[in-house]
Parts: C-alpha cells; sequence; structure tokens
C-alpha cells in the first residue's frame, strides 16, 4: 500500500488490511506492508492523527515510514496507491524493474462506493483521517474478498 510520505494514507491502509486478515485468520496467507514513493518521512512513525484514528476504530501499528524498493516490485504481488500522482510514479519505477511481478494499482479501485481517490488528510483534520480510515475499509474488505 502506498502512498507520497508512508505517514497517513498508506499506513492507515496497512493497519486496517492487517486486521482484516488476522480478524479471518489467514496470516498466512498476506505479507501486508506500506511504503512512500519519497522519501521525505523515512524514519517516521505515522502522523499522530492517522494513529488517533486507528486507536479509535481498535487498531494498533508500529509501522515506520520507508521507501518503495526494487525488491517490493519484484516480490509483492499487488501495490496498491491511493491517487493518480502516485500511480504515474509507481507505473514509471516499475518501468525500471527488471522482472516487476506486482500488479500496480489504486486501492480505490475495490470501492463498492466508487471513490476512486483516498485524499491525502495531511493538511485537513481528524474528520479526514475518519474518511481515509473509511475508504480504506471498505476498499481493502472487497480486495481481501476478491483475492482471498
Amino acid at each position: 500500500l502506498v502512498s507520497i510520505g508512508n505517514i497517513c494514507r498508506s499506513p492507515i491502509a496497512e493497519a486496517v488490511f492487517r486486521k482484516l486478515v488476522a480478524d479471518e485468520k489467514l496470516e498466512h496467507k498476506w505479507r501486508t506492508d506500506s511504503a512512500a514513493v519519497s522519501d521525505w518521512n523515512v524514519g517516521r512513525f505515522p502522523d499522530s492523527r492517522a494513529l488517533s484514528c486507528l486507536r479509535n476504530h481498535g487498531i494498533e501499528t508500529a509501522h515506520k515510514a520507508r521507501q518503495i524498493t526494487k525488491e517490493d516490485f519484484q516480490t509483492f504481488d499487488h501495490i496498491l496507491c491511493m491517487d493518480e500522482s502516485n500511480l504515474r510514479d509507481l507505473n514509471r519505477k516499475s518501468n525500471q524493474v527488471k522482472d516487476c511481478k506486482a500488479k500496480i494499482e489504486l486501492l480505490g479501485t475495490y470501492d463498492p462506493q466508487k471513490q476512486l481517490i483516498i485524499e491525502d488528510p495531511y493538511y485537513g483534520n481528524e474528520k479526514d483521517f475518519e474518511t481515509v480510515y473509511e475508504q480504506c475499509l471498505r476498499c481493502c474488505k472487497a480486495f481481501l474478498e476478491k483475492y482471498h
């Protein structure tokens, strides 16, 4: 799961998907991680508002931001991102990777409510983080149902 900085949307999506997988007792079938297309926040914990939002839903995460690697394109089956800018950057990066096996697409593709883009809540408020959580939950549920 990829976003620009890996401190808001993608760690929320990662934590949500990880919980869904655990609830379904499918941990042995899934390797879940999140990353950034940029290197701006490498090593930082998620935004405090993202952590608060997750905690409000009973989800904890110890994720630290990292940048996507060449190996990610070679080892993951799916790389899901949050917006068109992420999609363009990932497609460009994947073209430089030999043996890219990952299917790269927008996480919003799986939204039953057809909200294709998951907007960055960084400059918003707690309500914006809650919106991201709800979108990620819908999308991750639909994705898991499709590939489970």
